[in-house]
């Protein structure tokens, strides 16, 4: 196990972090340019090598309810690589899945475009809303029964 001053030391060579003191002689570490509210990386950094790194949303780890890993076992590699991960999380913006859009066609060769927007499946005919549904299988129920099928012979 990594003594608390060595923990401190590969915690202390991200310049990117800052130190603040916190009661019983435990330490924190905050990211300032975080993107989101959470600035904290590493939480109670204590003198009996307990600590914590925030995760919360970072494939590959385990995070307790509060998104944190505790650090206590940690090798320095795995300390350097957590630490390393929960910045890179705080300074990049998430990324948007493209917005949901699929063509159908029926045997007359109408099109209608579904499309997800703002929590809701709507059907376009053109520019014109022909349809709007809650969830997607009640979409792609009216669908079928229209006798639509995707364009293209993509899946559903």
């Amino acid at each position: 196990m990594l003594t608390f001053e060595e923990k401190q030391a590969i915690i202390e060579s991200f310049p990117e972090l800052t130190r603040k003191d916190v009661s019983m002689k435990r330490v924190n570490y905050h990211y300032e340019d975080s993107l989101f509210e959470k600035t904290v990386v590493v939480q109670h950094l204590h003198p009996n090598g307990n600590g914590f790194v925030y995760v919360a949303g970072i494939p590959g780890y385990n995070p307790d309810e509060r998104g944190l890993v505790n650090i206590r076992e940690a090798t320095e590699e795995e300390l350097r690589t957590t630490v390393a991960d929960a910045i890179r999380a705080l300074s990049e913006e998430p990324e948007e899945a493209p917005p949901f859009e699929q063509a159908w066609v029926n045997k007359a060769g109408e099109e209608l475009i579904l499309k997800e927007e703002m929590g809701f499946w709507n059907l376009y005919h053109g520019l014109n809303l022909e349809e709007s549904f809650g969830d997607h299988a009640e979409a792609l129920a009216y669908l079928r029964e229209e006798q639509f099928k995707p364009s293209g012979g993509e899946g559903e």
